[in-house]
This record gives C-alpha cells, sequence and structure tokens, in this order.
C-alpha cells in the first residue's frame, strides 16, 4: 500500500516545529501543514469523497495549495490541479473532461478574478457537484455572495485522519497537458510515478533537510509540484513561496531567506539576468545558492553563461514532461554536465532516439526522443486512442527531437510541432534562436514558421532588444545569415517589447503563429 501523502506525515513526525512553507510573513511548521491537510481531508470525508474521486485544486502558490493538495490525497482522492489562468468555459472543460466531483478555488485578485472564473465554469457543469472558495483570510467572507470557503469545509473537523489506502498504481493525479494541439489531455500520474520522481529529484538538485527552496514556478505545473514541493517534503526541507515572477520579488527573497535552491524556466533566468542586480549583494546570494535548475523549455546557452557569469552559481537542465511525472533525464553532477544538453537519464528511466518506425538510431542523429521507466503516465484519462498513439509497448513517445551524443548525454533540437518545413527542408527553431541571442544587441528571440505560397513555411523571428539598443531588421538578417545555413536565417524579423508566455513562464509560439495568420488576413 501507498500514498503520495505518506511523505507529509512522516516530515511532520520528523520535524514537526520545523518550517514547512514559508509565505510573506507567516512560517507554518510540517506539523501544522499536516494537521491542516488533516481537516480538509474530514471535512471532504464528511461530504461524501471517497477513494478515486476527482477534486479540482485551483491555487497561487499559497500554503493552502499543499494543504490542500495532500488532504485530497489523504482521503483517497484524485487532485486536478487546474491552471491559474484558466477562463470559465477553460475551467468547465477541465471539470467535465475529469469528472471532478468537487472544485476548490482560490478567489483570486483584483487583476486575476480566479475565483470568479471557477464558480461560473462550475456552474456550467452539473456533474461537479460542489464548490468551495479559499479565502486570503480564512475567517473572510467569499467574494461571491453565498459560495461556501475552505473554512466551512473545514470547521470544527479533528486535526486527527487515518489516511485512506491506496495501492502504488492507483492515480493520485490527473495533469493537464498545455493543449497546444487540441484540446488539453488529462495524464493520469499514481501514487508511485509521484513518489519515485520526487525522490529522484531530491537526489539530483541534492535536496537536504537543511536547505530553503524558492518556489515561484507554479504548484499546479508538474515541475514546481514534483521537483519543489514534493521533494521538499519528502526531504523536510522549507520551501519559500511566491505567487508570481518579478526579478526583484525573487532577489528579495533569496537575500533575505539565504535561498540555496531556486527552480525556474528560461525566461525567469533570462529576467534574473537582465535585472540591475545593483542594489543587491549578488555575491552573497550566489555563495547562498547550491544549485539552480531549468526546465520546462530549452534554456539558451547565451542565457546560462550569463546567469552563471552574474551569480557564479551552477544551473543544471533537465528535460521532462506531465506524462513523465516530469523527470526523464537531468545533468546530474555525480555523472557530469554538458552546457546546452539536458543531461543523460533518471535512475530508473531508459530514453532513446528513434526514427519514425520506432528504430533506435546511430549516435549524432536527429531522431524523436522516447522513454519508459517508473515515471510514465498511466495514460490519458479516458482518451484510449490519444494513449495509445503516446504510449508504445511501454515506451512514451514525447514528440520532442532530439540527439544522443557519444557520450551519452542527450540533446533537444526542438519540439516536433514546431518544426519548419522550407521549401522541404527541416528548420529547428531552436537552433536559429541560440544563433540570434549571440547577437549583443538581443535579450530574447523566438522562431516560428509563417505561411508562404513559395516554400510552404518562412522563418520568422520575434526579437525583444536589450535596453537602450537599436537594430534594423535589415542588419540583423544579415548577421543572422552569416552565420547559419542559407535556409535557415529568418527572411522577416519584428521587433517587439513582450512575448506572449504562458502561466509557466513558457513562450507562446501559438501565439505568435496565430498573430503572423491575423495580419495575412487581413491584408
Amino acid at each position: 500500500m501507498l500514498n503520495l501523502s505518506n511523505i507529509l506525515e512522516d516530515s511532520a513526525r520528523t520535524y514537526p516545529k520545523k518550517s514547512a512553507f514559508i509565505f510573506g510573513d507567516t512560517h507554518l511548521n510540517y506539523e501544522t501543514i499536516n494537521k491542516k491537510a488533516n481537516q480538509v481531508a474530514n471535512g471532504l470525508k464528511k461530504i461524501g469523497i471517497e477513494k478515486g474521486d476527482k477534486v479540482a485544486l485551483n491555487c497561487l502558490n499559497l500554503p493552502y495549495f499543499p494543504i490542500v493538495y495532500f488532504g485530497i490525497l489523504k482521503v483517497g482522492g484524485v487532485v486536478v490541479p487546474l491552471s491559474v489562468l484558466l477562463k470559465e468555459d477553460e475551467v468547465a472543460y477541465h471539470l467535465k473532461d475529469s469528472k471532478a466531483k468537487i472544485c476548490i478555488s482560490f478567489e483570486g485578485t483584483a487583476q486575476l478574478p480566479m475565483g470568479e472564473h471557477n464558480y461560473e465554469g462550475f456552474k456550467k457543469v452539473d456533474s461537479c457537484q460542489d464548490f468551495y472558495m479559499i479565502t486570503s483570510n480564512p475567517e473572510g467572507v467569499p467574494t461571491i455572495k453565498g459560495v461556501k470557503t475552505l473554512n466551512d469545509l473545514t470547521r470544527d473537523q479533528s486535526t486527527d485522519f487515518e489516511t485512506i489506502q491506496t495501492t502504488p498504481e492507483d492515480t493520485a493525479i490527473i495533469i493537464y497537458t498545455s493543449g497546444t494541439t487540441g484540446n488539453p489531455k488529462g495524464a493520469e500520474l499514481t501514487h508511485s510515478n509521484l513518489l519515485l520522481n520526487a525522490i529522484v529529484c531530491s537526489e539530483v538538485i541534492g535536496t537536504k533537510n537543511e536547505d530553503i527552496q524558492l518556489i515561484v514556478l507554479p504548484l499546479f505545473h508538474i515541475f514546481a509540484m514534483t521537483a519543489l514541493m514534493n521533494s521538499g517534503i519528502y526531504k523536510g526541507a522549507t520551501s519559500v513561496l511566491l505567487p508570481r515572477f518579478d526579478a526583484l520579488s525573487v532577489l528579495n527573497l533569496m537575500q533575505q531567506y539565504s535561498v540555496s535552491i531556486f527552480a525556474g524556466v528560461p525566461t525567469m533566468y533570462w529576467g534574473l539576468v537582465s535585472t540591475d542586480t545593483s542594489n543587491y549583494d549578488i555575491k552573497n546570494i550566489g555563495n547562498n545558492l547550491k544549485v539552480c535548475v531549468s526546465g520546462g523549455a530549452s534554456l539558451p546557452v547565451k542565457i546560462l553563461e550569463d546567469f552563471e557569469s552574474k551569480f557564479n552559481a551552477i544551473i543544471l537542465e533537465g528535460y521532462g514532461m506531465s506524462e513523465g511525472s516530469p523527470v526523464v533525464t537531468f545533468n546530474q553532477l555525480a555523472v557530469g554536465r554538458k552546457r546546452g544538453s539536458i543531461g543523460t537519464p533518471a535512475w530508473g528511466v531508459e530514453v532513446k532516439i528513434v526514427d519514425d518506425k520506432g528504430n533506435e538510431i546511430p549516435v549524432g542523429e536527429k531522431g524523436e526522443l522516447i522513454y519508459r521507466g517508473h515515471n510514465v503516465m498511466k495514460g490519458y484519462y479516458n482518451k484510449p486512442e490519444a494513449t495509445s498513439k503516446a504510449l508504445k509497448n511501454g515506451w512514451l513517445y514525447s514528440g520532442d527531437v532530439a540527439i544522443k551524443d557519444e557520450d551519452g548525454f542527450f540533446f533537444i533540437v526542438d519540439r516536433t510541432k514546431d518544426m519548419i518545413i522550407r521549401g522541404g527542408l527541416n528548420v529547428y527553431p531552436r537552433e536559429v534562436e541560440e544563433v540570434m541571442m549571440r547577437h549583443t544587441s538581443i535579450s530574447m528571440v523566438a522562431v516560428v514558421g509563417t505561411p508562404d505560397n513559395q516554400y510552404g513555411e518562412e522563418v520568422k523571428a520575434f526579437v525583444v532588444l536589450k535596453d537602450k539598443q537599436e537594430l534594423s531588421e535589415e542588419t540583423l538578417i544579415q548577421w543572422t545569415k552569416e552565420k547559419i545555413a542559407a535556409y535557415k536565417y529568418p527572411r522577416s524579423i519584428e521587433f517587439v517589447n513582450t512575448l506572449p508566455m504562458s502561466a509557466t513562464g513558457k513562450i507562446l509560439k501559438k501565439e505568435l503563429r496565430n498573430i503572423d495568420k491575423t495580419k495575412l488576413k487581413t491584408k
């Protein structure tokens, strides 16, 4: 028998008075987090939630997230984490698709009224029976009149709870993919998937009881959930929560709490590199940072080099996906690391590069990355056809183009869906982006394919310049042309102030492509 909530219960026994989560001036120790999770479990049991029932959770990076998350697991329920940016129709889709019986949502803010979006979505789904709002103040009045609160659910509930026994292969969470192609799909991850991946992450990152982690990656995303929250709880570490990335806020917390572990996506490292840090003791911040981790998207080598130079701290880049719980490969200090690489397979995971027929290909050749091991999902919830396409003979087909070098290190070339086919030749946007990032005036770049009558697709770059830098389209095209094959350089460049990003900080290339299509239609 196995329930992921065992990691919280164990740390509550071992380190009862140690700070588990810090948010603002609030410090909650392991004993308190576990007792509050028990109250959630008792409340859910009282209203009829049973083993296997789905409960949706939509919450910012607040102590409420782990409290409700583990409360759901303790009662044998399945957590359905939702993105905080979902609007009402998207919420309704997720609730209906996952067959969630309950929706628990944070009230949100004036800028992000997620409570309202979630409640309106909930009202559209007859199968979702109840809605509870998490208020900023536990005793607070909900922003929507008549709606029940988390406090209503937990009021007068015992702080003791006998965790429902689940098996290692029982589903613990249904985590939804980004839905860049079609509707999002819910990946079913088991208690075993998540526990083993948390253990692997703690070993790769080197998490210790004395570590202080800064969690600004959204907890509803599998990266932060497993690599930081669950692995940190497993080791009894302290986590500082920040709901939204802001470079200065990150630096303030790093300095205030002597943060030793930081994980982010490439745009976060870009933000830290680009920000004026003259008012901070960067040397001391860097000395405290034992390790930084990057995932979620490929980290441009230039940003990695600039960050490591500025902070004198190493970044370990890894690779994962929701379907892999998430970690598949990692630059592991015990094995060695290579800049620009996603490292070597995590413990218990096999990885290979195959052609379109599933045959393994020679070292150095481009193909699709596939993997199998303890991290692989059960499948997409209630989507057997999609599951059969992704899972073949135990191997999960990632959809990512990669190569393996002679030392066994893997390198992501690009997403299959992002690949540009120009005149029958394959152009991988990341390769073009890496070249353009070397220009001293460029801060960030995203390359996409745009429709073209002659070549089928043409290469276009969206470029963010560094402050006080000027550069013409013609000059940058010529500069890039001299450094890359003739069919790869961008034929058009659009200078922008910002790039569209998801809640997790990924650049939304789909939106960039759609922007260009809209322009074509309006001509």
